[in-house]
């Protein structure tokens, strides 16, 4: 099993910056990728951003291509999100997950998820 603790969410205003971290541990070995998914208000979890745990591939919804960066510390079994330019439709619960199972890494599947944070963009 893999435990993901989540850190870094919080009240920001439009324009700022936030920087999301996702801290496994467990049965870490063999994972494949990491991502990051959000749910807003009235809406379906979307994904957000994934990062391949060897290889470092990285992948970006649309809305958030050119504002948010997801990278890793493969030491620190810890993924993160920064997130710049941040506006008020950013605002979600942001869950981490983790998979060690190959998958398309954009979808919802993963094994292992976190409680969520909250983001909240203030305008």
């Amino acid at each position: 099993q893999v435990q993901l603790v989540e850190s870094g969410g919080g009240l920001v205003q439009a324009g700022g910056s936030l920087r999301l971290s996702c801290a496994a541990s467990g049965r870490t070995f063999r994972v494949y990728a990491m991502g990051w998914f959000r749910q807003a208000p009235g809406k379906e979890r979307e994904f957000v951003a994934a990062i391949t745990w060897s290889g470092g591939s990285t992948y970006y919804a649309d809305p958030v291509k050119g504002r948010f960066t997801i990278s890793r510390d493969n030491a620190k079994n810890t993924v993160y999100l920064q997130m710049n330019s941040l506006k008020p439709e950013d605002t979600a619960v942001y869950y981490c997950a983790a998979t060690r199972a190959i998958m398309v890494v954009t979808t919802p599947g993963y094994e292992y998820w976190g409680q969520g944070t909250q983001v909240t963009v203030s305008s």
